[in-house]
């Protein structure tokens, strides 16, 4: 195995670093370094982090391989600074048996850009009315620990209780699309001023905050782990604030989109805007950055949803729903976290790899920059400043809220295990 000296990092953007990797593993962190034969890359003051985690992707193989495939999605996350995504199980079959989410994880091994843990669904088929077979996915090679029906809400209060309940035995956690579809029929956005003045039906922030309430409770009641994926408003905020002042065990995300767009986007009618949940209100964007920065809200996830041009180039209401973002996750924190204050360099790696990293149990990701640890690294021109090119991306879609859109920071190189897999921001 090869040896590669980065000289002059800024570790979690500390002062300038040497950091020696040799093989798989970090073997030394100081200054003044040397290696003999090692491959010098000059940081020349770019900050260095641990690879980040994505703990909310949709890689939409098997079923959906024009919207994107494993390969190219890790492709993405890697050019993104990822090491480690876990994919989502709205897939055509659903990944809710272990053959499933098997086939998913060995297609993430045979990539080789990134390690890809499968989320198993909780219910068979995402159909909400029977559990699916979590201990055998557990079991099986992917080892899955995390289970969302996302794209769709375990709406039923016992099959949630049932499944908060089984995934005890092994620590997993169940990842909750909070939205009452009751609430929620025939919504196309954000319910408030702007869907009124639109005449668009309203996604009003109770359908999601109800769940959440609900289900923050059960885990309470049962003693179990639930996550919150995508929360998007100040409301959510103040009951998962409420729920771990109790001791209760939650842990919740917010997408980069929610950190930065407002629904008086809608007002152009281009539905690359549309996702679910809707974009919020400038109150709500601000209280979960808020939220972000003071941990109650534990981790950034992309919920990285591609979608062929069709099925964005169209209507506004015949669209679908959802946005790519694996390749812009880390601009878009940099703006709205870093450059405003609310978050440092080593806040961001925590967020963006750390905590998703435990969250999820996913070995090896989200380690610190040093010594004896494994080489899952991203380095970031956070000097940077350019305009979203879609075309460029890597990812099979280019639904991208962001074209045109001038944001800050590149990453310029990410190593998994040891092996470049972006150089000079090129993909090996």
């Amino acid at each position: 195995m090869s040896k590669i000296l980065i000289r002059g990092a800024k570790v979690l953007g500390g002062e300038p670093q040497d950091v020696l990797i040799d093989g798989a593993t970090i073997a030394e962190v100081g200054t003044g370094l040397s290696a003999d034969g090692a491959e010098v890359v000059e940081a020349g003051g770019k900050v260095l982090l641990p690879g980040l985690v994505d703990l909310h992707t949709h890689l939409r193989e098997p079923g959906r391989e024009d919207s994107e495939t494993v390969l190219t999605g890790t492709r993405a996350a890697a050019s993104g600074g990822y090491t480690n995504v876990f994919a989502m199980a709205n897939t055509f079959p659903v990944a809710d048996t272990a053959g499933v989410v098997e086939q998913v994880w060995r297609l993430g091994r045979e990539s080789g850009y990134c390690d890809v843990q499968p989320i198993g669904a909780v219910t068979v088929g995402l159909e909400g009315a029977k559990l699916a077979e979590l201990g055998a996915m557990h079991e099986s090679a992917a080892g899955v620990t995390v289970f969302s029906d996302d794209g769709k809400c375990v709406h039923d209060a016992v099959i949630m209780r049932r499944a908060l309940e089984y995934v005890k035995a092994f620590n997993g956690v169940v990842a909750q699309h909070a939205q009452e579809p009751r609430l929620t029929e025939g919504a196309q956005m954000n319910e408030g001023v702007v869907s009124a003045e639109l005449g668009l039906g309203g996604w009003p922030a109770v359908a999601e905050e109800s769940v959440i309430a609900r289900d923050v409770l059960l885990a309470e009641h049962v003693g179990s782990r639930v996550h919150i994926c995508h929360l998007s408003t100040a409301g959510s905020v103040e009951i998962v604030r409420w729920a771990k002042s109790r001791g209760i065990d939650v842990t919740a995300e917010v997408t980069p989109h929610h950190l930065l767009l407002t629904d008086e986007l809608v007002r152009s009618y281009n539905p690359v805007y549309k996702v679910n949940p809707p974009l919020r209100t400038e109150r709500d964007v601000l209280a979960l950055r808020e939220a972000l920065a003071d941990g109650t809200i534990d981790i950034v996830a992309t919920d990285h949803a591609p979608h062929p041009h069709e099925d964005k180039d169209c209507e506004w209401a015949a669209a679908a729903m959802g946005m790519v973002g694996l390749e812009t996750a880390l601009s878009v924190v940099q703006e709205t976290m870093v450059e405003t204050g609310l978050l440092d360099w080593a806040g961001v790696a925590d967020r963006m790899s750390v905590k998703p990293a435990q969250i999820g149990q996913a070995t090896g990701h989200g380690r610190p920059v040093s010594a004896g640890e494994p080489a899952n690294l991203t380095l970031v021109d956070t000097e940077y400043r350019g305009r979203v090119d879609p075309a460029g991306f890597a990812s099979r879609s280019r639904n991208t809220p962001y074209e045109g859109r001038e944001l800050p920071g590149s990453v310029t190189h990410t190593w998994l295990r040891g092996k470049a897999t972006l150089v000079d921001g090129k993909l090996t």
